[in-house]
Order: C-alpha cells, then sequence, then structure tokens
C-alpha cells in the first residue's frame, strides 16, 4: 500500500473520531478560566471522592491564604498545583466568592475535576458531568494493559488503543490501551511505537472506525 493512500485512509477515518476527541478536550480547555480565577462556574459541592469533610472545611475556613496549609489541601483559584497533585474538589463560594478547589496527591483509582493536571503513567478512565460541583469529574487510574479510557485521555509511552466504544465515559467514546506488541491491530491515531511500522489495513476494526496491523522493523 502506498504512503498517500494509507494516508487518505487515515483522514478519512479519523475524522469522526477527532470530532469526538475535540469534545472532550473541550471540556478540560474551558476550566483553564476556572483554575487561573477568570471565571466562576459551579455550586458548593465536591466531585465524588469521598470530600464532604473537605468541603465543610473550605466553607468555614474560605481556604485563605493565612489558612491555606503549604501543600496541597483547600487553595484560593490561581494558587499553583504541586507536581504530582491533582485537584479532587471546587466550592464555588470559597475564598470569599473567588473560589476554592482541594488539592490532593495522585493515587490510582482518584476522582478529579476539570481542569486537574493528570499526572505522568495516569490515564482518564471515567467521566461524570455532574462531579465536582457541576463542572465535571474524571476517574484517574495508573496505566495498565486492557484499560478501557475516555477520550482525551493521555496515551502512556508504549502503548497503543486497539479498540474504540462510542458509548463509554458518559458518551463521549473510550479506546482500550495495551501495550504494544507484533500482531496488534490498533486503532486511527493510535501512536506508532519505536520499533514498531503499521502495515495492512482492516475497514472494520477498532469499533468500525478502521485498524492498521502493527508489526516489528
Amino acid at each position: 500500500m502506498s504512503s498517500n493512500f494509507r494516508r487518505l485512509l487515515d483522514h478519512s477515518s479519523t475524522a469522526a473520531v477527532r470530532g469526538r476527541i475535540a469534545a472532550a478536550v473541550g471540556v478540560v480547555a474551558l476550566m483553564a478560566a476556572v483554575l487561573t480565577g477568570t471565571a466562576a462556574v459551579g455550586t458548593a459541592g465536591a466531585a465524588p471522592v469521598g470530600a464532604s469533610s473537605h468541603v465543610s472545611a473550605a466553607a468555614s475556613g474560605h481556604a485563605s491564604a493565612g489558612a491555606r496549609p503549604a501543600i496541597g489541601g483547600w487553595t484560593c483559584a490561581g494558587t499553583p498545583i504541586p507536581a504530582g497533585y491533582v485537584l479532587t474538589g471546587f466550592i464555588r463560594s470559597g475564598c470569599n466568592g473567588a473560589g476554592a478547589w482541594n488539592q490532593q496527591p495522585v493515587r490510582d483509582g482518584i476522582w478529579t475535576c476539570a481542569g486537574s493536571p493528570i499526572v505522568s503513567g495516569y490515564v482518564i478512565t471515567g467521566y461524570l458531568s455532574a462531579g465536582c460541583s457541576g463542572i465535571g469529574a474524571w476517574y484517574h487510574q495508573l496505566a495498565k494493559n486492557g484499560l478501557w479510557t475516555c477520550a482525551g485521555s493521555p496515551i502512556v509511552a508504549g502503548y497503543v488503543t486497539v479498540n474504540y466504544n462510542r458509548s463509554l465515559c458518559n458518551g463521549i467514546g473510550a479506546w482500550v490501551q495495551t501495550t504494544a506488541r507484533a500482531g496488534l491491530w490498533t486503532c486511527p491515531g493510535s501512536p506508532v511505537p519505536a520499533g514498531f511500522r503499521s502495515t495492512s489495513y482492516l475497514p472494520g476494526g477498532c469499533g468500525g472506525q478502521g485498524a492498521w496491523l502493527l508489526q516489528r522493523r
């Protein structure tokens, strides 16, 4: 198959998938204004991470500068997020109306607010549009073979995507990630790790999106 023909196939088979990825990434991008304090969204509450006690603390103290811990905990909008931390709760009325965010160390199996950093080695495997006081929440897990990952999730180095289901992750779509090996049929847009190449094309592969056969160089 010529390289030009393959590029044409790639373009047509990935167009619909890219639209769904763009929609999911757009949700995260829109939250950037919230994180920098230039917008205020959401209502008093917390992401589904068992953060009711955190909500009480922030509501009573308003996450004021004098009461904030040195690292993590409830912080005002615009506070830098330490490396290895994620955002797990949002209170619209915190910080005297500027909004307060709960910063916690990342761990395998944690719900985070839209706009939270995604720590290296983690993927997104769940989505709740009403989570984190209505701004949306994402479930973070350590990457491992066979996980269904939501649209917009990072693909960890050395992994490829091998299947697609548009109904998962609350309708935004999900891909299966697994470590690369020869003989896998990979989805459109999947990375091709060093030492591998894509060869044959299967129109009905990857949940109907089309698939490419991964082989060693």
